[in-house]
């Protein structure tokens, strides 16, 4: 590391960092904060400002790591071949902002997952809650985690701070500035580390270019006339993970699924006052995303040249290529600009995710509302509603901990990848309980008899549906002739989801409205 770049100094400036968070949140909020503000800022979030800090959430700390370093390392998301999936985002935020967002704002959902009630009935409500709540936290963990790593090895593992007091004092200060406002202070917050981001990620540029003595389109023509500059990949067929039909189409189906059906990411959307306006933030937030992962590529693609131009060993693991340029072989300032990135980048994504798990446990097993108490005595029974509310939020932070406390012991970077993996199967469920909801009027049976026991059938088909699911993309390379699933196993996913409750369904003695007539008043 750059010797005027030590540990304390960095560890002062993180300090500033969440100090400005928390004083934001502290403007951002009162001690009278409601549900209301916390679960949806009152209804009256500015569709910019959100469009903006949803960028940061979708660049988590994995991506603002990982994706500079794919760019060089081969196989999946080589040189540019990352943009045919962000490609397929663009179609899957308009199949949000035309189908889903109509939708939940008819309805007016707090958690998105009550559509789920009202369309299939108790059992898929708690179901599609529950998928939410362990899929989010392992991955809301995972993501932590790994930047953990990083903090751990260049800033405090050299003065001394074990790795639990790393994770403790994180976790706790997005506590901090995310207990009293939720959403409503999580839109500005997030905000903020989105700029934070996106700012280290173009000054770490310029740095390059200097360091490369070269200008912008200079920098433009290097990448155009390295090996790191293809964007589509049609050649290899469907074996190839970089294929532009699987990689567009898988993006497409993880932004549908894991944004739309997704309460982390939804909320937001949720938080503004018509649907008109969470259709304009929905336009904007994916022009910015296009743009921002350029950005990252373009890094990933300057990374490594710059690494062939000064003599620099790639470090074997491919993540480590931008932190190690920014911390040891850039100027101080790209270091710091670096750690104050990777932080946004987590930090963003993890207090979000903090907050939905929050609110989607009040909401759907709680059953708190947005304006719950009213009458008399309605005083002391907003008091007990907040301090349960309290309760739940740091509980959800004790969770985080313990899971990541748990990812180090198992010490096991491909154990944990599995577990990770295996928590983003619990998605293909929500996209077939969805699309059941969204596609038939049909009703579920509540039971079937297995020898000589009722059970739930829905909860029978969304526990059978990830596991065949699991052992097919396992087994899929020898089955098919060389062909991997990749992210479409969420299709695969989701459709053996969907056959179950269709074979499992009988037709309603009348048929329900159009819920995707998206003809609302704005």
């Amino acid at each position: 590391m750059n010797a005027s770049l030590s540990p304390l100094a960095i560890l002062g400036i993180v300090a500033i960092y969440f100090a400005i968070l928390v004083l934001v949140s502290f403007l951002t909020s009162s001690k009278d904060s409601d549900n209301s503000d916390f679960f949806l800022a009152g209804r009256k979030s500015a569709w910019p400002l959100v469009a903006i800090g949803m960028v940061g959430s979708s660049l988590s700390g994995v991506t603002f790591i990982s994706i500079p370093g794919a760019v060089g390392a081969g196989g999946v998301n080589q040189a540019f071949s990352y943009m045919q999936v962000v490609m397929g985002y663009l179609l899957g935020y308009l199949v949000i902002a035309v189908v889903l967002l109509p939708l939940y704002y008819r309805m007016g959902l707090t958690s998105i997952y009550e559509y789920l009630h009202t369309r299939i009935g108790w059992h898929g409500y708690k179901i599609g809650s529950f998928y939410f709540l362990l899929s989010r936290t392992i991955g809301a963990a995972f993501r932590m985690f790994l930047v953990a790593i990083v903090l751990q090895r260049f800033v405090a593992a050299p003065i001394g701070i074990p790795f639990s007091v790393t994770v403790a004092a994180t976790i706790l200060l997005i506590w901090l500035y995310t207990f009293r406002g939720g959403i409503k202070t999580i839109i500005v917050t997030d905000t903020l580390q989105t700029v934070c981001m996106l700012a280290a990620a173009a000054i770490t540029v310029a740095y390059i270019g200097n360091a490369l003595e070269t200008d912008l389109g200079g920098m433009v023509r290097m990448i155009g006339q390295s090996n790191y500059s293809q964007w589509f990949f049609f050649e290899g067929g469907w074996t190839d993970p970089n294929n532009f039909f699987k990689q567009f189409l898988s993006g497409a189906l993880i932004t549908i699924v894991m944004t739309g059906l997704d309460q982390d990411m939804m909320q937001k959307n949720l938080s503004m006052p018509n649907f008109r306006d969470a259709q304009k933030n929905m336009f904007a937030f994916s022009i910015v995303l296009f743009f921002a992962n350029v950005l990252f590529l373009g890094l990933g693609a300057l990374l490594y040249i710059y690494a062939s131009t000064v003599g620099l060993t790639i470090p074997p693991t491919s993540d480590l290529l931008y932190p190690t340029i920014a911390l040891v072989n850039l100027p101080p300032v790209a270091g710091v600009l670096f750690i104050l990135g990777v932080i946004a980048a987590a930090y963003s994504s993890a207090d979000s995710a903090l907050t939905a798990l929050t609110t989607s446990f009040c909401v759907d097993f709680l059953g708190m509302r947005e304006n719950q108490a009213e009458g008399a005595g309605a005083q002391e029974q907003r008091m007990s509603i907040k301090r349960q509310r309290l309760l739940v939020h740091s509980g959800f932070s004790l969770l985080l901990f313990l899971v990541i406390m748990g990812f180090e012991l198992i010490n096991n970077q491909a154990v944990i990848n599995d577990l990770f993996k295996a928590a983003g199967y619990t998605y293909g469920p929500l996209l077939g309980l969805f699309a059941f909801g969204l596609l038939t009027n049909f009703r579920v049976r509540e039971t079937i008899v297995v020898g000589n026991t009722h059970v739930p059938a829905l909860m029978l088909i969304c526990l059978l549906a990830p596991i065949i699911s699991i052992l097919v993309d396992r087994y899929s390379a020898v089955l098919l002739g060389g062909f991997e699933f990749g992210f479409l196993i969420l299709a695969f996913n989701g459709l053996l989801t969907f056959i179950g409750l269709v074979a499992l369904s009988e037709s309603p003695d009348e048929p329900e409205e159009d819920m995707l007539d998206p003809t609302l008043n704005s």
